[in-house]
């Protein structure tokens, strides 16, 4: 199959050649030191998936700066001292055949556990106007907090390149700091950096020029972005945020001032209706959602919303009321071929991509020039060689319950949806827990 498989066609970008057309995004959990140090947990992780056939990884996502973790516990990439572990990381994964972009990213005002070293500070964003899903809150960044967080982003490029990995992916959507000046919805600042798509474009288009002049046009960058914001998906009183046509326009942008590849999601928050889409896990929620509390001001209004099942048709219509008949799978590739037609750069698209019919389609049909998949991979970590083997699908699928979505704020990463282990709760946890104390294979082979 392999030999003929637009799926497993190398894919060609400027400067880095990857095996095939399989890739995973950022899944992150709370898997590293406190400090924000790595551990041979996160190694384990990311090396099952290298193991599992992808052609390329984008990593979790890693903060430029250890206060602009989501949540606490996940590895930085904040000073030099953390280039060993990178390069330990990248070389685990580099022994499957697969490459590894680092995802560098900085929570903006989407801190959803701030962390000690976060305590009484708020979050700095485009602006100072909150989250409108948590009440999380944000700070107008000034014009010299914005040029130091430039030179964080250069600065995390050239770790990552010094750690000898493949590439950046700078972290544009999903309601992270770039996004919340991308967006319309959120970015109501009257300077420079605010007002019209050009001057909302400005910060990224400076982090993009900033990371080439520290490591150059020879190593691999690409964007993530919002295709479309839908900012106002749940809260139908708010703005609705970038278009389409906001995005395209970006994407061009981006493309000329040096950027190698778009990766296409979707949303202005995370988590969103279409992003991860399905149905939201109203029993996970009410189990983990609890430690985010005293993140923000709607936190105890959404608890009582997930707790109650009384309450629960109430949040749940606002979830589900945008998204229509669009399948799960594939769910974006309307926007990536929109992108796509206007770029001359590879176009990555997800969406709950898991059978190989579906993705074949989309390569053939050129809405994307590969796909990323994140959750599909949690559930079947071999998806690409059962697809090598001539197999559309796993025996067991992802069922899009987004359990794994929420249960990393307390919980390790896994797929929690007991159907798949046929109730088997013993085996579920096996599972969860088993890359967490794996033996270092890659540590033993060197």
């Amino acid at each position: 199959m392999e030999s003929t498989d637009p799926i497993f066609e190398p894919l060609r970008f400027r400067n880095l050649t990857v095996k095939n057309r399989l890739t995973r995004s950022s899944i992150t959990g709370r898997i590293d030191n406190y400090d924000g140090s790595g551990t041979q947990a996160r190694i384990n992780w990311e090396s099952k998936f290298a193991r599992g056939g992808v052609g390329m990884i984008m990593s979790a996502h890693i903060p430029i700066h250890i206060g602009g973790r989501i949540i606490p516990n996940v590895a930085t990439i904040e000073s030099d001292a953390t280039i060993p572990f990178w390069r330990r990381v990248g070389a685990a994964v580099h022994r499957h055949g697969c490459a590894y972009v680092a995802q560098l990213s900085h929570s903006g005002r989407q801190q959803d556990l701030g962390g000690l070293e976060n305590e009484g500070i708020v979050p700095p964003s485009s602006s100072n106007r909150r989250d409108g899903i948590h009440g999380l809150p944000g700070r107008a960044m000034t014009k010299d907090e914005i040029k130091w967080m430039v030179g964080l982003f250069a600065a995390g490029a050239r770790r990552a390149q010094e750690a000898g990995l493949d590439g950046i992916e700078l972290h544009g959507s999903s309601g992270y700091l770039i996004t919340t000046f991308l967006s319309s919805a959120i970015n109501d600042r009257r300077d420079e950096y605010g007002g019209g798509l050009e001057n909302r474009a400005r910060f990224l288009m400076e982090v993009i020029d900033a990371v080439r002049k520290e490591v150059g046009r020879d190593f691999h960058m690409q964007l993530k972005i919002s295709a479309v914001d839908r900012h106002n998906a749940v809260n139908f009183w708010e703005k609705p945020g970038n278009t389409l046509e906001d995005s395209v326009q970006v994407c061009r942008w981006a493309e000329a001032a040096g950027v190698d590849a778009i990766h296409v999601s979707v949303g202005s928050t995370f988590p969103h209706p279409w992003n991860s889409a399905g149905p939201f896990p109203m029993d996970a929620a009410a189990r983990h959602y609890p430690v985010m509390l005293p993140s923000g001001t709607l936190g105890f209004r959404n608890y009582l919303l997930f707790r109650y099942r009384v309450l629960r048709p109430i949040f749940r219509a606002l979830w589900d009321r945008t998204r229509g008949e669009r399948a799960i799978e594939g769910i974006n590739l309307p926007e990536s071929r929109a992108i796509k037609q206007v770029v001359n750069i590879p176009v990555i698209c997800t969406g709950g991509f898991q059978t190989a019919a579906a993705i074949r389609a989309a390569l053939v049909r050129e809405d994307c020039d590969a796909v990323s998949m994140a959750r599909t991979l949690i559930a079947n970590p071999d998806l690409p060689q059962i697809f090598a083997r001539g197999g559309d699908a796993a025996e067991r699928p992802c069922t899009y319950c987004n359990k794994c979505m929420v249960a990393v704020l307390s919980g390790p990463l896994g797929c929690y949806e007991l159907s798949r282990y046929d109730g088997d709760r013993e085996r579920m946890t096996k599972e969860a827990f088993a890359f967490l104390g794996e033996m270092a294979e890659e540590e033993t082979r060197s």
